[in-house]
């Protein structure tokens, strides 16, 4: 068997010898007379057409066998027999055509990234001098330098020369770490590269103003002669790549330019209709191609974007009040694999844990952040170390190191990640505290200084001084991350990282992910936005951020604009409603409905999402004026009673809308989010499109969100979608909605009525056929 490059021109030469034969066949009568000229007389039918059609066969000819030639000569071999006065020698020079501002770009030197196999956006300046018209395309190269993915970019701003289009990077992968394909997956990641491809149309070029002069009479001959001459060179074009059935196309194009027994408008007609349209969209002839300089993407692994996080605390669960002693009774690993299956029944495919470290004894923080603890207070797990151990060790009181093991295990089992929050702070009986004590600040009267945030103080934590041994405690670090992930930890959860220096993280990431690329990292940083993007570029994987805040229409538009745009190639920003740390008055205030909705907007407006347990619960209760939680779970343990979910509901919707994120491959990116205007600023609508093209299935994959966000009031109002853009030629959109199971019908305005006691939002999938 020959070699592909081989099996390549054999096809080509068996296409050129049916195409010739079939030529042949049709050119043996004719039936019809015609004018060859302006202004000329008729001559005799027959012998013209016999004559024409005698050139254009033998010109057609001469083509098929130049055809096979040229793939002879060419083959493995670049096409031009000398170097072009355009070639680039240096990233600053520019080509024959001309490209520009290709995003997603590089920010202060820090590569994109990206989950394997998520859609995203391309965009780039082509353009070229003249008249001439230009095409151009988005490739994806693996990291092993082959093509992943070759996509037409559109022309969507002419006056600016701006394309844009998108393209996957790569096949949605599943696998985690934990299970026997991911070693396959594994090999897959890493950088890889995008260049944009931009090129000469002849094609278009030729066609726009051939339309204009055959209609005006006006150099027909020539400009016809330019068209044959153009196809010639498609029909033998290697670049396009050709099949048999596309060459017959062109040579009915080529039999008809060079048959000068027809009339000119015929002539044009045959190089100017449907199929050559959909031809040239798909494999047109590309002349003086041009790359850009390519983009190196960073592609990570699954649930690098595409995340569904639970968080409990593994002491709550399975807790329980002695009915003898009135005590509460807190849980462990043994009974915290509840948890774990409420966490998979309702979808979700990362459990979150708080610190699991021994808790300190000195200023232990007593209820809703009392100074002053009670006797069976738990303390604060953010209060770490004791006489039993810091970092590295259990906390004893939650079971053993075998125990947790165990609870690892069978979370794997589930199918379910488990990722555990590293906070870098102690309790003032924290063994470093006496090991390194050069590792805190010390205070004029020789005291080590607590953690504040006047006027807040955290008299249970000592935060770390990084100036003195920043080595030492990055080694140490190190050290105990690799201990949690020897025991199966896949990703750590880092609180407040802001509060440490960017370049600390970036050592520590980078010293992991040499050694471990799976593990991923968190970060809770609620902070200032250059901060939250520097921890990005450091090496956090994904970021809480400001959605618990965004409440009103305005603010949602904008920020599901901002988080699912160019910045997500940086920053993947997770959307939590709650946290032990964060109640906000919508929730307060808003009831069962508002739960519903802002559970819809987390799991619909971004790849990655979280809850907070006890949301199933409504707790809803501030502590005073304050956005937080009353009754904080992380000063107590929480005895909840769980069968009482089912009367309200939220558990079943949690459920329903990761299965709807699981189930449409639209949901998985964060470049493919479009805003919808609505006519209610108290509705807000928004959509997720994959093009058929990009699906692994071929069929196109389209999510509508319509979201009423008044809690206790009816809202109406006409949402407006532009058809075309989620490749609906015209007509009607047929939709499902999949809370309901209820079918409706749209065009471009459509009128929508929520109300929170029946429908607080609709998720509507498409069902018309747009392949």
């Amino acid at each position: 068997m020959g070699s592909l490059q081989d099996v390549h021109i054999n096809n080509a030469w068996d296409s050129a010898y049916t195409s010739e034969r079939q030529i042949m066949a049709r050119t043996g009568s004719s039936k019809t007379a015609h004018k060859t000229g302006k202004g000329k007389t008729e001559i005799s039918a027959v012998k013209a057409a016999s004559a024409s059609q005698k050139k254009a066969a033998s010109r057609s000819s001469k083509t098929v066998q130049t055809a096979k030639t040229t793939a002879r000569k060419t083959a493995g071999r670049p096409s031009a027999l000398h170097k072009s006065p355009f070639s680039r020698t240096f990233r600053e020079e520019f080509g024959r055509v001309n490209i520009t501002n290709v995003s997603p770009a590089p920010q202060n030197g820090f590569a994109p990234k990206a989950e394997i196999g998520e859609l995203i956006t391309v965009r780039a300046n082509v353009f070229i001098d003249g008249r001439t018209k230009v095409g151009a395309s988005a490739v994806i190269y693996t990291k092993t330098g082959t093509v992943s993915s070759r996509v037409p970019l559109t022309l969507a701003v002419a006056g600016l020369d701006l394309w844009e289009g998108a393209v996957r990077m790569g096949k949605a992968q599943s696998a985690l770490p934990w299970q026997p394909g991911f070693n396959a997956v594994s090999r897959k990641l890493g950088t890889w590269k995008l260049v944009v491809e931009g090129w000469k149309d002849p094609y278009a070029t030729w066609l726009h103003d051939a339309r204009i002069k055959i209609a005006a009479h006006d150099d027909q001959d020539n400009t016809l002669e330019e068209g044959l001459r153009l196809f010639e060179r498609w029909y033998g074009s290697d670049d396009a790549h050709l099949i048999k059935s596309e060459r017959a196309i062109l040579n009915t194009a080529i039999r008809a330019l060079s048959n000068t027994g027809l009339p000119y408008d015929k002539r044009l007609a045959a190089a100017d209709n449907a199929k050559i349209r959909a031809l040239h969209a798909s494999k047109p002839l590309r002349e003086d191609i041009t790359e850009s300089n390519p983009v190196e993407i960073s592609v990570q692994r699954p649930h690098s974007s595409f995340a569904a996080w639970y968080q409990f605390f593994p002491r709550s669960e399975g807790a329980y009040v002695d009915t003898d002693t009135g005590a509460i009774v807190q849980g462990n690993f043994r009974t915290a694999t509840s948890g774990l299956d409420r966490a998979k029944s309702e979808g979700f495919t990362i459990v979150y844990l708080p610190p699991i470290f021994p808790i300190g004894i000195t200023n232990r923080k007593g209820k809703n952040n009392a100074l002053t603890a009670a006797d069976d207070d738990p303390g604060s797990p953010f209060g770490i170390g004791s006489s039993f151990g810091g970092h590295d060790t259990l906390d004893p009181l939650l079971g053993t190191m075998e125990d947790f093991e165990q609870f690892v295990a069978h979370a794997h089992d589930l199918g379910i990640e488990v990722a555990l929050d590293f906070a870098l702070q102690c309790s003032p009986d924290h063994p470093w505290v006496k090991q390194h004590p050069d590792w805190f600040r010390i205070r004029p009267d020789g005291s080590i200084a607590f953690a504040e945030n006047p006027p807040k103080k955290y008299q249970d934590i000592y935060p770390i001084d990084f100036e003195k041994d920043m080595p030492g405690i990055e080694k140490e670090v190190i050290r105990i991350l690799e201990l949690w992930i020897s025991k199966g930890v896949t990703i750590f959860r880092v609180d407040n990282p802001h509060t440490k220096p960017v370049r600390f993280w970036q050592d520590v990431i980078a010293a992991v992910t040499r050694k471990h690329p799976e593990i991923l990292f968190l970060a809770e940083a609620f902070t200032r936005p250059s901060m939250m993007r520097a921890l990005a570029y450091a090496g956090f994987t994904q970021s809480h951020c400001y959605f618990p805040w965004r409440n009103t229409g305005e603010e949602l538009n904008e920020y599901l604009a901002e988080t699912n745009g160019d910045d997500a190639f940086f920053q993947h920003n997770s959307f939590w409603p709650t946290t032990p740390d964060i109640l906000t008055a919508y929730l307060r205030d808003n009831g069962i409905a508002g739960h519903a909705v802002r559970a819809v907007l987390a799991a619909m407006g971004s790849p990655s999402w979280g809850i907070y347990n006890g949301y199933e619960l409504i707790e809803n209760v501030q502590r005073g004026q304050v956005e937080e939680p009353n009754d904080n779970e992380k000063y107590e343990i929480k005895v909840r009673d769980w069968s009482k979910a089912e009367e309200y509901g939220i558990s079943t919707l949690l459920a329903r809308l990761n299965e709807i994120r699981n189930t449409h491959p639209a949901a998985r990116s964060y470049h493919d989010l479009h805003v919808l205007s609505t006519a209610n600023p108290n509705i807000v609508a928004f959509y997720r499109h994959l093009p058929a093209e990009l699906a692994d299935d071929g069929k196109a994959d389209t999510v509508i969100v319509v979201v009423n966000l008044d809690g206790h009031n009816a809202q109406q109002g006409s949402v407006h979608i532009e058809l075309a853009d989620i490749g609906i030629a015209g007509g009607e959109l047929h939709l499902r909605d999949e809370l309901t199971g209820r079918s409706f019908t749209w065009g471009y305005d459509n009128y929508v009525s929520l109300a929170p006691w029946a429908d607080v939002a609709h998720v509507l999938t498409v069902s018309n056929s747009t392949d």
